[in-house]
């Protein structure tokens, strides 16, 4: 479930839906201290993805490998959607 605001940032940003899903499937948790849960790809999950997809398609997505998702604790609704140019502090 997605709010406006994450659906228009999909689609200015140019993150397919498949991205989408697989930061839902791989990508790893952080809170970021304001209601919202970061969903990202880091290290192991792109080795978990390469173990069940392979090697070669995962390499073929590695322009995506800095996508992230931000949802909300509350309801669960995607929040937005980009791509990474900096860390993800911890």
């Amino acid at each position: 479930m997605y709010t406006n605001h994450a659906q228009k940032r999909a689609q200015q940003r140019g993150i397919p839906p498949f991205i989408n899903e697989l930061l839902d499937r791989y990508g790893r948790e952080h809170y970021d201290g304001r209601g919202g849960i970061i969903l990202y790809l880091d290290k192991r999950s792109i080795r978990q993805m390469e173990r069940d997809m392979g090697r070669e398609p995962v390499r073929r997505l590695a322009e995506w490998h800095g996508a992230y998702k931000i949802i909300s604790v509350f309801d669960g609704m995607t929040i937005t959607v980009g791509k990474r140019y900096k860390r993800i502090l911890h």
